[in-house]
């Protein structure tokens, strides 16, 4: 089996220790989640981590796959010039999937930024850092349907089975923006029923129940990792696991879950 590894990351700045400075102490929890996240990624012996983040480049009406010989973090748009952590490109898989996406009907698009979002930059620095040799390979969602981004996973998932590599997958993702008043999109009460519900149907292997999720609660949790996952719970269709929920909590007032599929 080429999937050795399938986890759920969120991508809090904070956790960056030029950045959160004092403030890391508020993100305890995930932090410690990320070390244990990190010791079952370095024993899963990766050759690939592809990576599923919300904030690097975006089209509406496709997949992304990044496509270039070396990325380096990028954090100065949070006042970070000094983290800089270098990860070599994934070029085979990225050119199977240009390759077969357009006969299965998903739309994808690539392109080539040397410059890693915070959303891979901030989990590959807790999980990857030991790993020097790793390849990354980073995947942007899109506005396309609920449904094809779980097909587009599934998609992926039948890649990286026929790959002779060891392939690890991190689906990048925050929850709810909304959880306080002083959250980034202040308070809405769908912010904790998001996230009650996704934890729910992430621990039951309910993909369908979060398919059926209200497209307006979804809307009103201002969350910006609901994709993400919807894509890894394709990779992760028709597989025995178990879900293990490492940590959630809220102190910014956005929801960060540290999770892994353990098959």
């Amino acid at each position: 089996m080429s999937l050795v590894f399938a986890a759920i990351a969120p991508h809090p700045p904070m956790l960056i220790p030029s950045i959160g400075k004092d403030q890391l102490k508020k993100i305890g929890k995930t932090k410690a989640a990320l070390e244990k996240l990190e010791e079952d990624l370095y024993l899963a012996k990766p050759d690939i981590v592809v990576i599923i983040s919300p904030h690097g480049s975006y089209f509406s009406d496709a997949f992304t796959v990044n496509v270039c010989p070396e990325f380096e973090t990028d954090l100065k748009k949070f006042g970070d010039l000094t983290t800089k952590l270098k990860f070599k490109g994934e070029m085979h898989i990225s050119a199977l999937i240009s390759d077969r996406a357009k006969d299965e009907g998903l739309p994808t698009s690539m392109v080539t930024e040397r410059g890693l979002d915070h959303g891979s930059s901030v989990p590959l620095f807790a999980l990857c850092q030991h790993l020097p040799d790793v390849q990354v390979l980073q995947i942007g969602f899109s506005d396309l349907d609920y449904k094809t981004h779980v097909d587009f996973g599934y998609f992926l998932k039948e890649i990286i089975m026929n790959s002779n590599k060891r392939i690890a997958v991190i689906a990048s993702a925050d929850l709810s923006h909304a959880l306080r008043t002083d959250s980034p999109a202040g308070f809405n009460p769908a912010g904790e029923k998001f996230d009650e519900k996704i934890q729910e149907f992430l621990s039951h292997n309910n993909t369908s129940g979060m398919l059926q999720m209200d497209p307006e609660l979804i809307k009103n949790a201002s969350e910006c990792g609901f994709r993400s996952c919807l894509i890894l719970m394709g990779i992760l269709k028709n597989m025995d696991y178990e879900f293990r929920n490492f940590a959630y909590e809220a102190p910014f007032g956005i929801g960060y879950l540290t999770a892994n599929f353990v098959f």
